[in-house]
């Protein structure tokens, strides 16, 4: 599959500090990517030199095969960004807004209207923008970010500042939004639970590396199976499994155990519940674990953070 987003040892700083560190990022095309990372992990300064809003001191970006520092203007047509549901003027209505932008690109009147259409905003695209809520501005910026149709979005934190609700239907919007936009979307939060139900691949940044890339599906596939026991000794059955080959760790009140590759899970899980019964330790419960992107980021950054 071909990349929307390539980075080859991009990098970039300030001062002493790295804040981008050699990456080697790759966005498939009609993807959505989860750009993951905590604070001060980079994401913000990369999504700056994808959008060529700084240069790299190393390394290269493209976007849709164009190199962004080489040609900016180019790369820069392939793309619609929605850094902040800011810059309207909130005395004009929706449609109005947009206008304004759609003239400052040189595009056709009709391309207002489609971009409305996209989003769902065409009901309310006569309304004041200072009377949207949130959720409105933000698919208002989003209209924004497709006019011209460019191949691929960039959208940083669209959830932010959402009620429950908000981010309901964002959600259930960003998920759709590569087949009616007919474009790749790179998706920066730092919400895991809403990156797992929305992205195909994700890509988690710590101080400033990237340290695990890959479709969600395949690095969840990946993870080691896991079982959870409930008992009121954990400490005991901590030591008892451990004693038997299986690699445990305390989460809450539960003992998580994790088998190994090699292994048939509910065997596994079968020979661990008689070791404990045997050893006199009470198991009220025994539950699969599911394998979660909360897993994959804690196991990808910590190497990182020590």
């Amino acid at each position: 599959m071909s990349s929307a987003i390539e980075t080859r040892g991009l990098s970039r700083r300030f001062g002493d500090r790295l804040a981008v560190d050699r990456i080697d990022m790759h966005v498939p095309e009609r993807s959505i990517y989860g750009f993951l990372g905590r604070n001060g992990a980079g994401k913000t300064t990369t999504i700056r030199l994808l959008l060529g809003l700084l240069r790299p001191d190393a390394g290269q970006a493209r976007i849709a095969g164009i190199d962004v520092a080489r040609n900016r203007m180019a790369a820069a047509r392939k793309v619609g960004a929605l850094l902040e549901a800011q810059g309207f003027h909130p005395h004009l209505n929706g449609r109005e807004n947009l206008d304004l932008s759609r003239r400052l690109l040189g595009l056709p009147a009709t391309e207002v209207e489609r971009v409305l259409e996209v989003v769902e905003m065409t009901p309310h695209a006569r309304r004041r923008v200072g009377d949207y809520s949130l959720g409105m501005r933000q698919r208002l910026g989003l209209a924004r970010a497709m006019l011209g149709a460019p191949p691929v979005l960039v959208l940083d934190e669209p959830t932010n500042g959402l009620d429950p609700e908000g981010i309901a239907d964002m959600r259930r919007f960003l998920r759709a939004l590569p087949e009616r936009a007919n474009a790749t979307v790179l998706l920066s939060s730092h919400l895991l639970g809403e990156i797992e139900q929305t992205a195909t691949h994700v890509g988690i940044l710590s101080q400033g590396r990237l340290v695990l890339e890959g479709a969600l599906a395949d690095l969840k596939a990946g993870l080691a199976a896991a079982v959870e026991v409930g008992t009121d000794a954990p400490e005991r059955a901590m030591a008892i499994a451990s004693a038997h080959g299986f690699e445990v760790e305390r989460a809450d009140e539960a003992v998580v155990v994790y088998i190994a590759a090699d292994e048939e899970p509910r065997y596994a899980t079968a020979a661990l519940n008689r070791a404990l019964c045997a050893a006199g330790v009470r198991v009220h419960a025994l539950a699969p674990r599911q394998c979660s992107l909360e897993t994959l980021y804690r196991n990808a950054a910590q190497p990182a953070l020590a």
